[in-house]
């Protein structure tokens, strides 16, 4: 299935819609029947979360990164329109854009007390990042007339094997809804990012070789997550919609001296996720 961003936001403002809404109208019924009496009482339950995710990096650029002036050798030829050999280059901006992605994993919940529980999440999440590049170069014999201007964007696909450990306080039930807000870690290593960095191009004496022609990064990474969501109660199992936030810790720059990298000091990952858990 191929995701269009608009749909994607579409999509995302109704989670957060139910997310904020339905309880409320819930916490405003009359006395109910308790579905589920016993289950919080249970000493470790399991389940599956699926959901939707933006994945995106946060960026620390170097100081007056724009007029540091590259030359061609970290602008990698690989026949594209815009590379003239004893230019030189600048990058004007970098912008990290916001992707769609998903999430599936497996919820193991261990019940630490009356409103505390400890869960580990093993989880596969699937998506990209994409950064955008505004370049300008300047031809040896440079003048104003000579600049030219283009954009290139540069995606990293990603998946993640994570193990987020989460500490979930829980209020008070009331009938069959408990609201709750987890904090935590989350240990993440990506499978994919490395995998799309490199092409095959033809070079000067017409030799197929192998170059970088993208941000590379590091595959392990760890993360400090926070999120709230809302639990309902049904006759069969317990449902949950929850939102929560992710910052990468770790600096996952991995620098190859190209235009991509050299005017970025750090590069940490950042997921916002929206999912519906089933325990």
């Amino acid at each position: 299935m191929k995701f269009s961003l608009s749909s994607y936001k579409k999509a995302l403002f109704i989670a957060i819609a139910v997310l904020l809404i339905i309880p409320q109208s819930l916490f405003a019924q009359s006395e109910k029947p308790k579905n589920l009496l016993l289950y919080d009482t249970q000493p470790y339950h399991f389940g599956f979360i699926i959901g939707l995710n933006q994945m995106s990096y946060a960026i620390n650029f170097k100081d007056n990164y724009q007029f540091i002036g590259h030359e061609s050798t970290e602008y990698p030829s690989t026949a594209d329109t815009y590379y003239y050999e004893g230019a030189t280059y600048y990058v004007h901006s970098i912008t990290p854009i916001f992707e769609p992605g998903f999430t599936v994993g497996v919820v193991g919940n261990l019940r630490l007390g009356k409103y505390f529980d400890l869960r580990l999440i093993p989880s596969l999440s699937f998506g990209s990042r994409t950064i955008e590049y505004d370049f300008y170069r300047r031809l040896p014999e440079s003048d104003k007339d000579q600049m030219a201007y283009h954009t290139k964007k540069k995606s990293i696909f990603s998946t993640f094997v994570e193990f987020p450990l989460q500490v979930k306080c829980k209020s008070k039930r009331y009938n069959n809804v408990a609201a709750y807000v987890i904090a935590g870690g989350n240990f993440k290593i990506d499978l994919a990012s490395q995998k799309k960095s490199q092409v095959d191009v033809q070079n000067a004496q017409g030799e197929t070789v192998t170059v970088t022609d993208n941000i590379r990064v590091k595959r392990v990474d760890i993360a400090a997550e926070i999120g709230t969501g809302f639990d309902f109660y049904t006759h069969f199992f317990k449902f949950g919609i929850e939102a929560k936030m992710s910052f990468g810790l770790l600096n996952v720059m991995n620098s190859q001296g190209l235009i991509y990298d050299s005017s970025i000091d750090g590069l940490h990952n950042r997921m916002f996720q929206v999912s519906l858990t089933f325990e």
